[in-house]
């Protein structure tokens, strides 16, 4: 089966920005170095990349990558202090009582057996996330979640807390994949941030890739029939 190829948003002598498809990596894997990875399907077009943010594996949507060691120190200055917006589009298990949210929790990394993020207050860094009802179906719900701060599993993390889960997520969920979408059904929706050199605000739009797209369809079409 072919790898997955990642759709270009924008390209120029400084940046590249991707739609990344879910199921590959964005950097390569630490213990198999033959997985395929995002910079290994793109660099042979493109040059040399640096590595700016990353997705989960079966995560899509829009990253961006530095082409230039000026442009990577510009960017990352950027999300390390919190000036890049992100939103995130979920498929969600259950029906939140709100209709919007904000997280202020704290998080830690790679706790326990499973290496999972938990909620800490007295160890954890400082995490924040606005969490949106988009739509409501039948035990199920479609959330845009905008993350302030950008910590390992920080929207699946932060839904745990409040008592939620992904979508056919094996590490916060029952473990187990849903007919509806056989990945975790986490979709970085948009980005925005500073153009390192220009300075012109740049938004960046990733489409549901097909596979989220028929599983909004097949909870709106149940939700209209019962």
């Amino acid at each position: 089966m072919p790898d997955p190829i990642p759709t270009i948003l924008h390209s120029d002598s400084n940046l590249l920005v991707i739609d990344k498809p879910a199921g590959v990596l964005s950097i390569p894997d630490g213990y198999d170095h033959t997985v395929p990875y995002l910079g290994r399907l793109l660099e042979p077009a493109y040059g040399r990349l640096w590595v700016v943010h990353r997705l989960d594996k079966e995560t899509s949507g829009v990253m961006v990558f530095a082409r230039t060691p000026e442009a990577h120190k510009a960017l990352s200055t950027q999300f390390s202090t919190h000036q890049v917006s992100k939103i995130y589009h979920a498929i969600i298990e259950g029906q939140p009582e709100w209709d919007d949210t904000l997280l202020d929790l704290p998080l830690r990394a790679n706790v326990g057996r499973r290496n999972r993020t938990t909620v800490d207050i007295g160890e954890g860094k400082q995490a924040r996330t606005l969490f949106r009802v988009l739509e409501r179906y039948t035990g199920f719900a479609l959330l845009e979640a905008s993350p302030y701060t950008g910590r390992t599993h920080q929207i699946r993390a932060h839904l745990f807390d409040l008592g939620f889960s992904i979508l056919s997520d094996p590490l916060y969920g029952a473990g187990l994949i849903s007919p509806f979408i056989g990945r975790l059904a986490l979709h970085a929706r948009t980005l925005s941030f500073w153009h390192p050199f220009s300075g012109e605000m740049l938004t960046f739009e990733a489409p549901y890739p097909d596979d989220f797209n028929l599983g909004v369809s097949q909870l709106r079409f149940i939700a209209s029939t019962t």
